[in-house]
């Protein structure tokens, strides 16, 4: 008897291209520690731009293309698996090894210098600065979470996200949304901005910023190092050193941006590596014999587990909305 295999009407896909994903398979040359390197572009544990469902990482994000979901996990050692929708699932997929650090040049560092820097990068080989190539987005978030909690900055991003952001396509394991585009920034009502939270220093620079977004992005992305690109950003009013190191950090994957002005990174960073409580001028003398790779050791120190002991409660954070 033959057996002969039940046919089953052949069905075809009548969905746009770019709702049904793309799929590629990156390598890195390099050890990977895929969730330490990509999370530090969440903004918060409930950042609907950005998620981890299990092994998996999404992330929405408004790319030059277009919207796009990516979704990336490692499937085994040394294989990142990624799958893109939207009308920028392209790009998306074509930034994933800067996203992953590939640009990272960590070859000229010198962690021997310091015995807990030593430690932290032989435990952390994996260890990589991204770029996720996104300036004016990682510009935003940065002004949101200038001179307030952090608490406070990722609340709003959450909310201003998911007001007047783009809900993301693909199947997400919840509703996430990518930030507006630039002219979508613009358009945020006052109102909008008050009700999500943000105080209007924060809120009226966004706005400002935006109305010359897409020549800011160009000249940033044309600046040739990390000093040409503050040049551009802090000649924005309300734009000052630490909102260009941290848009250089997320954007640009800058391995020796540091974010002069934070209210804990030169006491965590002087703790760590004298045990003392230090100010701005004495972390940039600590960190100089690294120059080129500061924001590096920064990240070393965070991931070598060494805080400073907390001195006082936490801050409250006042709320002002309109209840």
């Amino acid at each position: 008897m033959t057996f002969v295999a039940p046919t089953r009407p052949v069905t075809r896909d009548t969905r746009p291209a770019y709702e049904r994903p793309l799929e590629t398979e990156y390598r890195p040359r390099h050890p990977l520690d895929l969730h330490r390197t990509l999370l530090v572009q969440r903004r918060g544990a409930n950042d609907p731009s950005m998620t981890v469902a299990g092994s998996v990482i999404w992330r929405a994000s408004r790319t030059p293309e277009g919207i796009a979901t990516l979704a990336v996990r490692e499937t085994h050692p040394g294989v990142v698996r990624a799958a893109a929708w939207g009308p920028g699932r392209e790009w998306a997929l074509g930034q994933l090894p800067a996203l992953c650090g590939a640009d990272d040049d960590a070859t000229t560092f010198d962690a021997a210098r310091h015995p807990l820097i030593a430690e932290a990068h032989r435990r952390n080989p994996g260890l990589r600065l991204g770029a996720s190539g996104l300036v004016f987005d990682a510009l935003a978030s940065a002004v949101f979470e200038q001179k307030i909690t952090g608490l406070q900055a990722f609340a709003a991003w959450r909310r201003i996200l998911t007001w007047y952001g783009e809900r993301a396509p693909g199947p997400t394991p919840r509703p996430m949304f990518a930030p507006p585009t630039i002219d979508g920034w613009q358009r945020v009502p006052s109102w909008g901005w008050h009700r999500a939270g943000l105080e209007p220093p924060q809120s009226k620079t966004v706005v400002r910023v935006a109305r010359r977004g897409d020549s800011i992005v160009r000249a940033v992305l044309a600046a040739s190092d990390g000093e040409a690109v503050d040049r551009v950003l802090v000649s924005q009013p309300g734009i000052g050193a630490w909102t260009s190191a941290e848009t250089r950090i997320r954007a640009l994957g800058d391995p020796d941006a540091v974010s002069v002005g934070d209210f804990h990174l030169a006491h965590e960073v002087g703790y760590a590596l004298t045990g003392e409580r230090v100010e701005d001028d004495d972390m940039l003398r600590l960190l100089a014999p690294w120059a080129g790779h500061r924001q590096r050791v920064i990240r070393l120190i965070y991931a070598s587990g060494v805080h400073e002991p907390r001195r006082a409660p936490r801050l409250h954070p006042e709320d002002h909305r309109d209840r």
